[in-house]
């Protein structure tokens, strides 16, 4: 699949996707993070801010710029990463507005025994919302009415958010145009993700605005090729089972050859997720047991 990395961030700037929606992205980039983290203002006179992003004054004053006289009316967050929701408690801070969306940060589940969560530190633990929305749910403020979408997959508190009367959706960091998203066990779930895909699939909406990166279009289309993606890589993964035990480092060096070397404990994560679901499937065997350090085989 093609992914679309022509993006040109324009810190501090408000840019309009449609009317009524603007992307202020914050100068935070990096490998997951690619040129920074997507803030929305929906609105006009009165506004909703999806995602402010880390915490980060000059972000934070960025928004209030870009909102102007315009009064801030609800802060929305879709995931408690710490690019994305440590913001929302500053700009609570400086409008009195509330904070909304995804509940606290939690696992896809619990540790197994001598686990080591690998990206724990990116989990914002102080998150807590003044009202946590429930998947179907519509919220309702500044003139806007907002489905909520639950994602699991990327994090297990994953919210997407389907604007009203806008065939748009705040697709956050479960469908990106940039990249595929990092699913992280514990953390994430992969088959949680791949069910995830399969609801989208079924929506309606076809331009996206991700949590990194520009917009999608013919969004349908996009997500069924992500979709296709991971049901190869698992195919490329089995068939590297096939062959004999394999750790996760001899699958990561197979598959991801053509990858800059540095990005390959990230590929190694992502592996990992993808012998969970097969390993949970019976399609795969884990020895000693499930662990980033284990070897598998392609059960007979």
């Amino acid at each position: 699949m093609r992914h679309d990395r022509d993006f040109t961030p324009r810190y501090g700037q408000a840019i309009e996707i449609v009317p009524g929606v603007r992307r202020l992205t914050a100068n935070n980039p990096g490998p997951f993070t690619f040129f920074g983290t997507n803030c929305y203002l929906l609105g006009t006179d009165r506004l909703v801010v999806v995602d402010p992003g880390p915490a980060d004054e000059l972000q934070v004053d960025a928004i209030l710029k870009a909102a102007d006289r315009a009064t801030i009316e609800a802060i929305l967050v879709s995931h408690t990463h710490v690019d994305h929701a440590p913001g929302a408690r500053l700009l609570k801070q400086r409008t009195g507005a509330q904070i909304v969306g995804c509940g606290v940060h939690r696992a896809a589940r619990d540790l197994l025994e001598n686990e080591v969560n690998p990206l724990d530190a990116s989990g914002d633990k102080e998150y807590a919302p003044d009202q946590q929305l429930e998947d179907g749910e519509v919220f309702r403020t500044a003139g806007l009415a907002l489905e909520t979408v639950s994602t699991p997959g990327h994090t297990a508190n994953h919210l997407c958010f389907a604007l009203d009367g806008a065939d748009l959706l705040l697709s956050a960091d479960h469908v990106m145009g940039w990249s595929t998203s990092i699913v992280a066990p514990p953390d994430g779930n992969m088959r949680d993700y791949m069910t995830s895909l399969d609801k989208l699939l079924a929506r309606p909406e076809q331009l996206y605005c991700p949590g990194h990166g520009g917009i999608i279009r013919e969004a349908s289309q996009y997500v069924q090729d992500l979709k296709q993606h991971r049901l190869a890589r698992e195919q490329s993964i089995l068939s590297q089972l096939a062959n004999g035990d394999k750790s996760i480092p001899e699958i990561v060096t197979v598959l991801y050859a053509d990858v800059n070397p540095a990005l390959h404990p990230a590929a190694g994560l992502s592996v990992f997720a993808h012998l969970e679901d097969l390993v949970g499937r019976g399609e795969a065997t884990a020895s000693p047991g499930l662990g980033l350090n284990s070897r598998y085989g392609r059960r007979a």
